[in-house]
C-alpha cells in the first residue's frame, strides 16, 4: 500500500497525504502527473489517493475506487422519516435507546438507519477489519454533510472499530448489545448493490462459522441478524429463521434469543 494525491494537487492535499502515510506507516509517492493505473501497475500494489473533498482507495482488482458515501441510507432514512417501513428496522426491531453491533460495517448503510432508530441515547458500533476501509468510513461518517440533518446526526453517532469481528466478540461480556448483525459480502453478485461493488476487492474473505455465531448469540440480548443472498445456505446451516422478501434478491435471517 502507498499513498499519493489527486492529479491537481496542492499543499493541503500533500500535507494530509503525508500525515496519513505516517499514521499507517506506508510510503508517500509524488503524483508527478502520472495516472493512478500507471502507478498501480508500476508499484504492483494498492494505493490511497487524497483529493480535495475525499480519500479514495484504488485496487488493481477493481475498476472503480472505493470511497465513503451514504449509499442507500439517504433515501431509506427519508422513507423512515415519512413513516414508511424499512425491512432492516422491521427485522431488528430497534427502538430508542437500544444498541446494535454491526460486525460487517462496510459503508455502514444499515448502521446509519439503525443509528437514527436508536437515537442519541442508543449505541451503534461498527466493526471493519481492513484498516484503510475503516479509516475512510470513519472519517466519512463524521465529516459527510447533507441537507438532511437527521442523516448527519445518525452518521456521527456511529462508532467505528478497526478489528476482526470474532476477536471483538470474544472480548465482550454476555448480553453486551441488544442486537448483533452480520452482512457478509454476497458470493452471488447483485445488480442492485452497485453502490458497494468497489468494496468487494477490500472485503475480508472470511465466512461466518459456528464459532462466530456462538459468540454472537452470547453477546446479543435479543437477536442475531443475518443479511444474505436468498440462495445462501448460511441461514439453514446456522439456524436462522428466514424472513422471505419475494421482491428482493436478499433476505434477512433472525435468531431470536428471548
Amino acid at each position: 500500500m502507498f499513498i499519493t494525491t489527486a492529479g491537481r494537487t496542492n499543499e493541503d492535499m500533500i500535507k494530509k497525504a503525508k500525515a496519513i502515510a505516517n499514521r499507517f506507516n506506508i510510503p508517500y509517492h509524488n503524483r508527478n502527473k502520472q495516472s493512478i493505473r500507471k502507478l498501480l501497475n508500476h508499484e504492483k500494489d494498492r494505493c490511497m489517493v487524497v483529493g480535495k473533498n475525499r480519500v479514495e482507495l484504488f485496487h488493481h482488482q477493481s475498476e472503480e475506487p472505493f470511497f465513503f458515501h451514504p449509499n442507500s441510507a439517504s433515501f431509506r432514512l427519508k422513507r423512515v422519516i415519512n413513516g414508511e417501513e424499512d425491512p432492516f428496522l422491521q427485522t431488528a426491531q430497534l427502538q430508542k435507546g437500544m444498541s446494535l453491533l454491526d460486525c460487517t460495517l462496510g459503508l455502514g448503510s444499515d448502521s446509519i438507519v439503525a443509528s437514527f432508530a436508536v437515537g442519541k441515547t442508543g449505541e451503534i458500533v461498527g466493526l471493519e477489519e481492513n484498516p484503510f476501509v475503516a479509516y475512510i468510513v470513519k472519517e466519512g461518517l463524521h465529516s459527510w454533510q447533507t441537507n438532511l440533518e437527521e442523516l448527519n446526526t445518525a452518521m456521527k453517532n456511529i462508532q467505528v472499530v478497526n478489528t476482526h469481528s470474532l476477536f471483538y466478540l470474544k472480548e465482550l461480556p454476555p448480553n453486551s448489545f441488544d442486537c448483533v448483525y452480520f452482512d457478509p459480502m454476497f458470493h452471488q453478485s447483485i445488480a442492485e448493490s452497485d453502490g458497494i461493488n468497489s468494496l468487494r476487492a477490500w472485503a475480508s474473505p472470511d465466512l461466518l462459522d459456528s464459532e462466530m455465531i456462538k459468540e454472537a448469540k452470547r453477546v446479543a440480548k435479543y437477536r442475531v441478524i443475518l443479511k444474505d443472498h436468498f440462495r445462501s445456505s448460511t441461514f439453514e446451516k446456522h439456524g436462522f429463521e428466514v424472513i422471505n422478501r419475494p421482491s428482493s434478491k436478499f433476505h434477512f435471517g433472525v435468531i431470536a434469543l428471548t
